[in-house]
């Protein structure tokens, strides 16, 4: 069922239950697998007990909870990130790095120091073996496919988790709920930032962050004013909604320049990008490409691939070169790759070349 030549019966499992359907599932059906599962809910922000979901699914399942504290190093890993990379004119994805430092970093490490021998989530994403090697691949549910976000994973991660749910649709994985009783079988999901339910991004960031607004000019492609607006903190990439002001024509965000607190807008057409610089790169093979290496990559989250050129610069820098021009590559982002249905690895866009005039 669970999709994994792993699978070693009353071996212990420490699954992340959030108080959600998906982790409830999860941790349903490796009982049913026959592991020795505990339950641990994250405390990662603020100062109320919010595990009262979690605490119900484990009763329901018979399972122990464990509250797992890493507040501390949530408000520096990501919160302090999320804020640090929008001062610098960047939109970050907090999912990639909170998987990368806390998911499959600090739970990690307590699941192993406790004496557990695989973690498990309710991750859409299939894990596979093959020869010894480990390979992600995208789930079988393709609406709810979440690889994009868990390319900083590596062999050793990927040998310790178990995505128990990668196969089932979302109706199955509430049908399933509903069949064992799990009390929360019908609770919605979550669409926004963990920490920003509401998706109120700049509210957070004045609020918690320190931001205020700063009058700065719209730019046009020549560097003109022609207009103004309350802080560069306020755009991303490809933003055409929301800008305040009317310009008689669609105009998209296509520039943020942070430390000038400018903004330069492009009528439409011109919001697409030839190439990107990205870095902080890992493969989970733990093998670089070679140069020129030609893949399918995404450039966020909800974007279709796109064959691209991988060029290395560096140890940990790359050039990618896309066969067609996409959309609103965005700074903070994360370029991932592809080969099929196999996430070969990613990595954070750090610039981005935009198609010019004359371009064809």
């Amino acid at each position: 069922m669970l999709g994994t030549s792993r699978i070693i019966m009353k071996k212990k499992v420490f699954v992340a239950v959030s108080g959600g359907v998906d982790s409830a599932v999860s941790a349903a059906l490796l009982l049913d697998e026959g592991f020795s599962v505990t339950g641990v809910y994250f405390m990662l922000f603020g100062d109320e007990d919010t595990s009262s979901d979690a605490k119900k699914v484990c009763d329901h399942l018979g399972i122990e909870l464990l509250i797992l504290d890493l507040r501390e190093s949530f408000k520096k890993e990501i919160i302090d990130y999320f804020a640090a990379e929008y001062k610098a004119g960047r939109t970050p994805n907090p999912c990639v790095m909170c998987n990368k430092k806390i998911k499959f970093g600090a739970f990690l490490n307590f699941a192993l120091e406790n004496g557990a021998d695989f973690i498990a989530s309710g991750h859409y994403a299939k894990i596979v073996e093959e020869n010894g090697e480990f390979f992600l691949k995208t789930a079988d549910n393709s609406a709810k496919d979440q690889s994009y976000v868990l390319y900083n994973l590596n062999q050793e991660i990927l040998k310790r988790t178990i995505f128990p749910i990668s196969a089932f649709s979302k109706e199955e994985i509430r049908q399933i709920a509903k069949d064992k009783g799990i009390p929360v079988a019908n609770k919605p999901d979550s669409q926004d930032i963990c920490f920003i339910p509401d998706g109120d991004y700049i509210g957070f960031l004045q609020k918690n962050c320190g931001f205020c607004d700063k009058t700065g000019d719209f730019l046009d492609d020549d560097g003109e004013k022609i207009g103004s607006h309350s802080g560069a903190y306020r755009f991303t990439i490809g933003q055409r909604k929301g800008l305040g002001m009317t310009f008689g024509k669609p105009m998209f965000v296509t520039e943020i320049d942070a430390k000038e607190n400018t903004v330069t807008l492009s009528p439409a057409g011109s919001e697409y990008y030839v190439a990107l610089l990205a870095d902080n790169l890992n493969f989970l093979s733990g093998v670089f490409p070679e140069n020129g290496a030609r893949f399918m990559c995404k450039t966020r989250y909800s974007a279709k691939k796109s064959e691209c050129k991988f060029l290395p610069l560096g140890e940990n820098e790359a050039r990618i070169e896309f066969f067609e021009p996409v959309r609103a590559v965005t700074a903070g982002q994360s370029v991932v790759f592809y080969d099929g249905d196999i996430l070969l690895g990613g990595g954070i866009i750090k610039k981005a070349e935009r198609k010019q005039k004359n371009d064809n």
